[in-house]
């Protein structure tokens, strides 16, 4: 039996279809979807089943006996045990079952560092079970029948290499994650769901948002001024011209040149010419995010969605460095797949060309070509999303084959009584690429139809006041850039660090913002350990794991060096623990600020009640009671929009896996909820608070005595009462305690 394993079950239904001679069986192994079939004939004949992963079926992790945080030093990870664990037992057992059975296995898993671990992860499993197996490896960048069979067509071996640089990067990720987390984390009191995550890629990235941010705040304004006219021919035709000094730096000096403004102005010189636009390079993964961002996709989204088409076959890999189309691929024959269908126009028009000559970027590599599209899809077929991404692949790759686009400029002086005006104008004359690839295209910039020395009426004048902006905050396609320029991950986990970074209510908001917790992490790290907040380091360690890929040391040598890097991040924290765990505790407590008191002026802070609900609570308490309710779950962002009429700073609430939630104002929000429920309660019959505690629902009389006993003897006694308290003395529970407390009118803690 010849047994082909793949990443995925879509890519296993696709390619067992591709390759069957007629429809493949689906049959069930161990739970697990396979697809069997028979090819050849006679001697020839041999039976194939092909089946699907789920990604990775095994993970590493370290030990129990190091779970413990508390008892375990973060230290001991560094050189703690590695073990591989099951992560999905059905796909191991299913396995384990046909490996026993297989004479010939292939691997056909995704052809990069993290496949090619997948694919021999699954190889070792077999190999347990059935040692005298023999091992192919096929690697494909579409899945369309023409890149499957060429591919199965010419099998080659599996590449042991890059399989270690990927288990390099697990074992890697895992230590310094889990070490240096474990150790900001104790320092800081912030356990449980509240851990402060630090990774060797994902602070260098937060350094750069923080920093980014710190030149905003540190950002001092210069005030200036402009000077503009709308200015009129004597056909009534307008347009806008601005003062030769772009910024005056002095009030006075623009306020002697605006007064001096006559109602006549004058054409003195007209300046005509032309400016190319060359058409883009090909995407590349990093291309395509950026692309995608500036069409409203987050990079995760982007990624996701780029995924899925590829394992339905309409677009190639998506996970590639590569600008450079290979000589291997078919460009003419890949531009008639859309001879028919909706992009049928401009496919034609790329076909009459007599050469196709394409762009070319500046990164060429040879594991994938970059990103295009395999097949013809349409619009009915896909969802909105999965659209906007196919369309944007497609024309970019339409894009890369046609000429430069063409602007006519034009560039005016005029004489406003002896001030010179400037006007600049531009249009369109040859669309070139831009036809093909509309998004994100400057408009024409019309002026109308002049000569020098004509005269013109000075329609409207305006000085306006401007100050400069500070720098502006990345949004997430120029920060997949930057970290490429750094060496900051890879183009396949780029986009999950920024989503981990969001997960973990360090960053908000798109341009990214990072709430107080990642100045309070990252103002602690670069004092006492700025090793790890600094791109070098990473950037070492991924130069570690190119050099594994391409067989040039083991991976125990790179891992080696990761450990002593680690050992000396550690002797930088312990030689400043206590200020560490001093600057952790300020910073964090500096995140739990929400404004002012508006009964007694001192902070008002995020707070914990006895019942375990959150609050916004007075620091002058128990002199002042001012509170605010607050959601119960989610980690709270303190955001810098300010609320002017309360003296609170909005907040934010995520979720992992849910929409941020913009809460806003706490005092705003609560007003809008009391409203809220008084038009609730004004619609529904008034409901009377009981009288007695045998009054209320689930209460008899054996209750009602264990509640006496501890000393509630009233409905009023019983509302008042702590939950957690009443529970010890009663053996009832709290959740049952809050229920009726609840029935009989008592506080809600949230909105």
């Amino acid at each position: 039996m010849h047994l082909i394993v793949t990443e995925k079950n879509i890519a296993a239904r696709r390619i067992a279809a591709i390759l069957a001679p007629k429809s493949p069986k689906k049959e069930r192994v161990s739970g697990v979807d396979t697809y069997r079939y028979e090819a050849g004939s006679g001697k020839d004949k041999q039976e194939t089943v092909v089946i699907g992963l789920s990604g990775h079926i095994v993970g590493i992790d370290f030990p129990k006996e190091y779970n413990n945080w508390q008892k375990v030093d973060a230290k001991a990870l560094i050189d703690a045990e590695i073990i591989t664990t099951p992560i999905n037992r059905k796909i191991v057992t299913a396995l384990k079952s046909l490996g026993k059975e297989a004479e010939r296995v292939t691997i056909g898993t995704d052809y990069d560092r993290e496949g090619e671990l997948i694919g021999v992860e699954a190889l070792n499993i077999i190999k347990k079970v059935n040692p005298d197996a023999t091992f192919n490896r096929v690697r494909y960048s579409a899945i369309t029948p023409k890149a499957i069979e060429t591919a199965f067509a010419n099998p080659t071996s599996v590449d042991f290499n890059l399989a270690d640089a990927g288990h390099s990067r697990q074992v890697i990720d895992l230590v310094w994650g889990a070490a240096l987390t474990r150790y900001i984390s104790l320092a800081a009191g912030r356990l449980g769901k509240m851990f402060l995550s630090v990774g060797r890629v994902q602070s260098p990235t937060l350094s750069l948002i923080v920093d980014r941010e710190k030149e905003r705040n540190a950002f001092v304004p210069t005030p200036y001024w402009e000077i503009h006219a709308e200015l009129e021919n004597n056909k009534g035709e307008s347009f806008s011209a601005q003062h030769a000094t772009r910024r005056f730096l002095d009030k006075e000096e623009a306020s002697t040149v605006f007064k001096k403004l006559g109602k006549k102005a004058e054409v003195r010189e007209i300046e005509r010419g032309t400016r190319a636009d060359q058409p883009p390079t090909p995407f590349n993964t990093t291309g395509f995010i950026s692309a995608a961002n500036a069409v409203g996709l987050s990079p995760s989204n982007a990624m996701r969605i780029a995924e899925s088409l590829y394992t339905n076959g309409y677009i190639s890999y998506p996970r590639t460095d590569n600008t450079v189309y290979p000589d291997t691929l078919d460009l003419r024959a890949q531009i008639e797949i859309f001879k028919t269908g909706i992009f049928e126009e401009y496919a034609n028009a790329l076909l009459a060309k007599k050469e196709l000559t394409p762009t070319r970027g500046k990164k060429e590599t040879t594991d994938h070509p970059p990103i295009y599209p395999a097949s013809l899809a349409q619009k009915s077929e896909l969802k909105e999303d999965e659209w906007k991404v196919y369309e944007l692949v497609v024309r970019r790759f339409f894009a890369t084959f046609a000429e430069p686009s063409e602007w006519e400029t034009l560039k005016i002086k005029l004489d406003v009584n002896g001030e010179e005006f400037r006007a600049n104008g531009a249009r369109l004359v040859v669309p070139g690429w831009r036809w093909y690839y509309p998004y994100n295209a400057p408009e024409d910039r019309l002026l109308p139809e002049l000569k020098e020395g004509d005269l013109l009426k000075v329609a409207k004048k305006e000085m306006l006041d401007k100050e400069t902006q500070p720098p502006g905050r990345y949004g997430q396609g120029r920060l997949i850039n930057m970290m490429e320029e750094l060496g900051l991950g890879t183009k396949a986990t780029r986009h999950e660090i920024i989503s981990k970074l969001y997960s973990r209510a360090y960053i908000h908001g798109n341009p990214v913002q990072p709430t107080n917790t990642s100045f309070a992490v990252l103002d602690t790290l670069e004092k006492y350990s700025p090793t790890i907040t600094k791109p070098d380091m990473t950037r070492i360690l991924e130069e570690n794991m190119d050099r594994i890929a391409e067989g040039q040391i083991p991976e125990e040598t790179a891992l080696e060096e990761s450990r002593e890097m680690l050992k000396q991040v550690f002797s930088e924290l312990d030689k400043n623990r206590e200020r560490i765990v001093e600057s952790l505790h300020a910073g964090l407590r500096e995140d739990k600020i929400t404004g002012t008191c508006p009964e007694c002026g001192n902070e008002l802070m995020v707070r914990r009640s006895k019942r375990g609900g959150r609050f916004i609570g007075c620091n002058n308490y128990p002199n002042c009671n001012f509170s605010l309710p607050l959601p119960r779950s989610g980690q709270i962002v303190v955001t810098d929009k300010f609320c002017e009429g309360h003296g609170m700073y909005h907040l934010r609430i995520i979720n992992t896996g849910k929409r941020p939630w913009d809460l806003g104002c706490p005092q705003c929000n609560f007003i809008e909820w009391q409203k809220a429920q008084k038009e609730e309660q004004a619609q529904q019959p008034k409901k009377e608070r009981p009288k007695s505690l045998k009054d209320i629902e689930g209460v008899g009389k054996v209750t009602a005595e264990k509640l006496e006993e501890a000393g509630i003897s009233s409905v009023e006694d019983l509302i008042g009462a702590d939950p957690v308290e009443l529970s010890k003395l009663t053996k009832i529970s709290v959740k049952k305690i809050k229920n009726w407390q609840d029935s009989c009118g008592g506080e809600a803690e949230s909105c």
